[in-house]
């Protein structure tokens, strides 16, 4: 806690030029060790475990984290969207355990966690925050819930929190490839005029890390914290939606300017406006397909759909979202939709299944 407090404030008193890159590389690489061990404690003489988050068991096709300040209005919005009762009141810190609902859309069972509300300095250990932060990690989807009348900088910090404990949100991983090798020192290779990235800046960021060989390239111009979150390689990246609560309580012409911004979603649980646009929003960005089973010789199961994620949906993801054995007794699949060009069409455990796909499996005798 008081070496994170020292190193960002050696980094705020750092001016920021290319003669400090390098040092300020290093910081930051200190810094994100320093967090990586306060999510992971090591296990010793009084050490505790890993910080494991609330012990909530993913159910349904997809975890949505609510994640907000206290008094925002997170748990009336999981009551609204879920029916599960939540303890609602007008002081803050009501909600001392993560309580888990259930939002069933277009045939899809989406699980929604109302976090506790994170304070300032979560990523840093206070509170209960880094158990709110690792379970916000295990979410395909994060909505921060602000509240429209506090200050814009609520967000700015919600973020930061985030940041700190490797939480990317609405972003990808960074392209650079970072490979290690046994002998032959650091290379550092890009198709980028005048990058941002120098060698001197890698080898003070590696130095930190104790690695003196390795090849680092780069396909797009990034930055010492993209660098950072490569080496470490425990960085989540998760798509986020800021839903902005209290809308009741502001003028139309605010409210026109909120709803144009990107990623936000204006709403009023409490009087339960926007609730079915921001379902509708958190299934475009959760970004899942629908597929259905058909039995042999009987109509496919429209009313159950096996839910599956967009870059994971091949008849073989298909296979093992049903059950993992059927994949061993796997001969090929009949598809009817638009993935195919016949209706039915033969194809192998390979193929890519498109939303709404009809599928029967065929096993070997």
């Amino acid at each position: 806690m008081q070496k994170i407090a020292e190193i960002e404030s050696e980094m705020a008193r750092t001016q920021k030029n290319k003669a400090t890159a390098g040092h300020l590389g290093m910081l930051k690489a200190k810094l994100a060790k320093l967090r990586r061990e306060l999510l992971e404690p090591s296990t010793g003489a009084g050490g505790g475990g890993k910080g494991e988050g609330f012990d909530v068991n993913k159910v349904g096709d997809a975890r949505v984290g609510l994640v907000g300040f206290p008094s925002v209005g997170k748990s009336t919005l999981l009551n609204k969207l879920t029916g599960t009762f939540s303890e609602v009141a007008s002081y803050e810190f009501t909600t001392l355990t993560c309580i888990p609902g259930v939002v069933r859309y277009r045939g899809a069972k989406i699980q929604l966690l109302d976090l506790p509300g994170i304070i300032e300095g979560a990523k840093d250990g206070k509170g209960r925050g880094r158990q709110v932060i690792s379970t916000a990690r295990t979410c395909n989807l994060i909505l921060v819930v602000l509240d429209c009348l506090k200050p814009i900088s609520h967000k700015k910090l919600i973020e930061h929190e985030l940041e700190g404990f490797g939480i990317r949100l609405n972003k990808g991983p960074p392209g650079i490839t970072f490979r290690r090798k046994e002998k032959g020192g650091l290379s550092f290779t890009t198709t980028i005029a005048n990058p941002r990235l120098d060698l001197d800046t890698i080898k003070s960021v590696c130095s930190e890390y104790r690695i003196h060989n390795a090849d680092v390239y780069m396909k797009e111009d990034c930055n010492v914290d993209d660098l950072v979150d490569v080496i470490e390689g425990s960085r989540v990246y998760i798509p986020c939606i800021y839903v902005i609560n209290k809308i009741d309580q502001i003028t139309l012409e605010e409210l026109n300017v909120i709803a144009r911004l990107p990623h936000y979603c204006p709403v009023c649980a409490y009087k339960e406006w926007g609730l079915e646009e921001l379902v509708h929003m958190c299934w475009e960005y959760l970004d899942l397909i629908r597929t259905y089973t058909k039995p042999k010789g009987r109509l496919p199961d429209y009313n159950d759909p096996v839910v599956l994620p967009s870059n994971r949906n091949t008849v073989e993801d298909f296979c093992n979202r049903i059950h993992k054995g059927i994949i061993k007794q796997f001969k090929y699949a009949l598809v009817w939709g638009t993935s195919v060009k016949h209706r039915p069409q033969k194809v192998g455990k390979e193929h890519v299944l498109h939303d709404e796909d009809i599928i029967q499996i065929v096993k070997k005798v």
